[in-house]
């Protein structure tokens, strides 16, 4: 249900406007348990002809920093995590970092998600509910309040077809109407993926990790590059349509002893390129976990890469992980169902 257009209603033979039903299942601040607003007989035919149920809520863990990781149990079992994470700025935000797959195909050495290896796609409905399920036990009600972050568990990309529809309803302007200025989908760099969702409309903001500043040590670190290489990759951000105002931005997870070095730094702001105008470079010190021998780099380190990358023209951020204390922070979500 949740992974349906108003057309999609209406074309199933529902009960009343398809319109109608759309904004009431979508927008969760309108609505309570049953969707009361909705005719009996409207209830009745949804109950009967589509599943109803939200993604379950099996764990909820608090972080001292004020996002809250959910772990939600699908309807076959399976598990995928989701990271709530408010802020307090001058109009309180919440980012959701949402998953796309039970699992990841990747591999890339760093990331705990990857040792799952991967179990299946979500579905448009799965992710849609994902979102829903999350607002419904930890707000906000409106959605003028909310970014989406696809880095949650799995590629965004390798389950295309499920993402960009959930986009889709998920920026309908019967729904939650979130604009794709605040929608990041994030790869680790699979190419024909990004050519194609270039393409697409609605048309998310786009994130590369790219962790690493030549194409030994990224193939080493992410299995993709051995058969996309950082030129190929380049040549892809090179060709993406740019909106007005949009900025792409290249993620980079700082891993000790593996890509921090000044020489690093030098290599990534070459790469950049033309990027490196207006465009965010974001760095991210490695969330450690117990699946991986990496280290984080020490903090003089960070710094002197930072120093070195905006003296080439760089337009740098160090991001702040959120939910480092619950495992809940970039690279640090593995759960599945029956580990718990």
């Amino acid at each position: 249900m949740y992974g349906m257009l108003p057309e999609d209603f209406t074309a199933m033979g529902a009960p009343g406007r398809g319109e109608h039903i759309f904004a009431m299942i979508q927008r969760p601040w309108e609505y309570r348990e049953g969707f009361p607003r909705l005719s009996r007989e409207i209830r009745e035919w949804l109950a009967a002809n589509l599943d109803t149920a939200l993604p379950e809520v099996a764990e909820r863990h608090a972080s001292e920093d004020g996002s809250t990781k959910l772990m939600l149990r699908l309807a076959d079992g399976e598990c995928i995590e989701t990271v709530h994470m408010p802020r307090e700025v001058r109009n309180p935000r919440v980012t959701l970092c949402v998953s796309s797959q039970v699992g990841c195909a990747m591999g890339c050495a760093f990331c705990a998600t990857g040792t799952l290896g991967i179990r299946r796609n979500l579905t448009a409905a799965e992710i849609v509910g994902q979102v829903l399920g999350t607002l419904r036990e930890l707000g906000p009600e409106r959605p003028h309040a909310i970014t989406l972050v696809f880095m949650g568990m799995g590629e965004p990309l390798h389950n295309l077809d499920q993402v960009h529809r959930a986009i889709l309803i998920l920026n309908h302007t019967r729904g939650l109407n979130i604009s794709t200025r605040r929608i990041t989908v994030s790869t680790s760099g699979l190419v024909p993926g990004i050519e194609r969702l270039a393409r697409l409309e609605p048309r998310p903001w786009l994130a590369v990790s790219l962790n690493a500043s030549r194409d030994e040590a990224r193939s080493a670190l992410m299995p993709v590059n051995r058969a996309w290489n950082m030129a190929r990759l380049r040549k892809a951000l090179e060709d993406w349509p740019l909106g007005e105002r949009e900025k792409l931005t290249i993620e980079y997870v700082l891993v000790a002893g593996e890509n921090d070095a000044l020489e690093d730094a030098d290599r990534l702001a070459e790469w950049m390129g033309e990027l490196r105008k207006g465009h965010n470079l974001n760095l991210i010190r490695l969330n450690e976990h117990d699946a991986a021998p990496f280290r984080e780099p020490e903090e003089a380190r960070v710094d002197a890469f930072v120093a070195r990358l905006k003296a080439r023209g760089c337009f740098v951020t160090v991001r702040k992980s959120r939910g480092r204390d619950i495992q809940g922070a970039c690279g640090q979500l593995v759960k599945k169902g029956g580990d718990s």
